[in-house]
Order: structure tokens, then C-alpha cells, then sequence
């Protein structure tokens, strides 16, 4: 009811009420919150948010990392599967958040966390054979999202990093958040650009992991873009996969000249580039002869928040002559 409408009421039916106080009748009804009723596709699942949710669970690192940068810790009341290590400017805040798993959570931790809203970093996360269904939680009352790499049609590109950066903040009521970050971001990835001017792209092998096959960055992922952007080009751009297996003698007959190592995990950096540098099947290989490597955490290498930082460490890595 309009506080126009509650006022006429009341001054043709009620007359007394002024003098004895207002009546619950005559309050005006509750206006919903800026930005909201809020409607957004994501991975072929339609939803409407009445309101920002209140109780969120995170899993994967890269999508905590977007509800910490957009200052949305308050909603946090729980999170999962840290790959390496959060960012320093992160790092107090996620240790106010509890850790649910140190991988997934099963379904019944999940479901004991109450959570309204649950948001995955890979497709994994809501894996329909552990109950975690994205169909299975919204039967129980909690919404979904799932990162956009996950579901992109064609290659990922940084206008993928601001949709979802984007809808985050339009789904928690922080768009203007979201549209700043935005805006910095290009900024910064901008003046990459201008640094990388007149640069040779250089070709790149990313190893991500594997022995007996090349687990390595395809050309759908935004690590492509990243590749791209920081002055390379990725050898297996034409792996239609964000990851995916090459052989050893792909490797070798594309010559890329500089290696990009992914580090996470229980296998460090430098048993990486031993293996590598070890393959005698890899000794003609320029980035092996010259021995040119390049490290990114697997979480710059994932679509979020850490993208714009990530071009610039990588283009000053595989381009040193930028340092100056």
C-alpha cells in the first residue's frame, strides 16, 4: 500500500488513528532493494533474485576471489578448493571465512552450511553423481551459479571476465562495485598494450602437468587470451578445449619458444621445469635449449578477477626488455 493511499484511508475512515498512532494497516509495503528483482541466464539456468543472497557458499578459488574483490565476505559463510595460495590483499578476509572441505564438500556438509546460494568455479563443482546437481540444490531451495568459462560458446575472451564480474555484482546489489573494477581493469590491460607495441608475439607451450601426454592450455580458455594479450601465442590454440592433452611430438613440432608453467599443487615449479629440461625427446625444442620459462599461478590462469595483473606479469615475462 502507498503511503497515498494509507493516508486517505485513514483520514476518511479512521480519524481517531492520528491521535493514537499509526496502525500496521497503514504502513507502507516493503520497496525492494536497487537493482532488484534481478534476472540472469547463466550456463542455461534462468533465475531471479528477489534480493542479494545472504548465506553463500564458494567452490574453486578463482570465484571466492571475485566475492572478496567486490567486498562481499559478509555473505560468505563458507568455502572450498583453494588451488595455491589467495592473494595477499585477500588474505584476511578469506581466513574469516570457514573452509568446508579442502577439496569439495560432500552434499550433506553442504546442505548442513544452510547456504541460499551456491557458486562454482568448474563444472566439477556441481557434479550431478556427488548429489551436488545444480537441478539437486535448487530442488532444496538454494541457487546456483557456475563460472562462465565453463560455458562460453567459442573462445573465452576478457569480455567473458566482465560479464562475470558484471553479474556477480548485479546479483549481490554491488554493480557499481563491479562497474569500477570494470573500468580499472581496462585501464589496466590497456596500458599492457601500449608496453607491447611493435613486440613479436612469441609462440608458448603452457605445461600444466603430465608424463606421458602434455596436459597443456587450449584455445577456448581464457588462459588463451591471457597468452595473447601478454604478447604470445599459444602452440595449441587450436585445441578446441580450455584444457586438454597433446602428445610430446605435438610439442616438439610446434617449437615454441618459451614454456609457461601453471604452478598448484603438490608438484612444485622447479620438479616441473626438471622434467622438462630432463626429456631428451625435448632437447631441440627452443624454449628447452634456451631454457625460457614463465610461471603463473593456476589461478591467474582461470577466468576471474586476477586477469588484468596476470597479462602484465606474463608480457614482462615473456617480453624481459619490458622490465625498463
Amino acid at each position: 500500500m502507498s503511503r497515498r493511499h494509507a493516508a486517505l484511508i485513514a483520514a476518511t475512515l479512521l480519524p481517531l488513528t492520528a491521535a493514537c498512532g499509526t496502525t500496521a494497516d497503514s504502513e507502507p509495503a516493503a520497496k525492494a532493494a536497487p537493482g532488484f528483482p534481478y534476472t540472469v541466464s547463466n550456463c542455461g539456468v534462468e533465475t531471479t533474485f528477489q534480493a542479494p543472497p545472504k548465506r553463500v557458499v564458494t567452490m574453486n578459488q578463482h570465484v571466492t576471489e571475485v566475492m572478496l574483490e567486490l567486498g562481499l565476505t559478509d555473505s560468505l559463510i563458507g568455502t572450498a578448493y583453494l588451488d595455491d595460495r589467495v592473494l595477499p590483499r585477500y588474505e584476511k578476509a578469506y581466513k574469516s571465512v570457514p573452509v568446508l572441505a579442502k577439496e569439495y564438500p560432500a552434499k550433506e556438509k553442504l546442505l548442513a552450511a544452510n547456504p541460499d546460494f551456491v557458486y562454482g568455479g568448474y563444472d566439477s563443482a556441481f557434479a550431478a553423481k556427488d548429489g551436488r546437481g545444480r537441478d539437486d540444490l535448487k530442488s532444496a531451495g538454494i541457487s546456483t551459479r557456475l563460472n562462465v568459462e565453463n560455458c562460453t560458446k567459442g573462445r573465452t575472451s576478457m569480455d567473458d571476465v566482465y560479464q562475470e564480474v558484471d553479474e556477480v555484482g548485479r546479483t549481490f546489489g554491488v554493480a557499481a562495485r563491479a562497474q569500477q573494477w570494470v573500468a580499472r581493469t581496462r585501464t589496466t590491460i590497456a596500458s599492457t598494450a601500449t608496453r607491447l607495441k611493435g613486440v613479436r608475439a612469441l609462440s608458448v607451450f603452457v605445461y600444466d602437468s603430465g608424463d606421458k601426454t602434455a596436459f597443456t592450455a587450449g584455445g577456448k580458455g581464457i588462459g588463451n587470451e591471457l597468452i595473447s594479450r601478454a604478447g604470445g601465442r599459444n602452440v595449441f590454440a587450436d585445441l578446441d578445449k580450455s584444457f586438454g592433452d597433446a602428445t610430446w611430438e605435438q610439442v616438439v613440432a610446434r617449437k615454441p619458444e618459451t614454456i609457461v608453467i601453471y604452478d598448484y599443487g603438490s608438484t612444485t615449479v622447479e620438479q616441473k621445469k626438471r622434467r622438462l629440461l630432463d626429456d631428451p625427446a625435448l632437447k631441440d625444442v627452443p624454449a628447452i635449449k634456451n631454457k625460457r620459462f614463465a610461471v603463473l599461478p593456476l589461478s591467474d590462469a582461470v577466468l576471474g578477477v586476477r586477469a588484468p595483473d596476470a597479462i602484465a606479469k606474463l608480457a614482462t615475462q615473456l617480453h624481459p626488455e619490458l622490465k625498463g
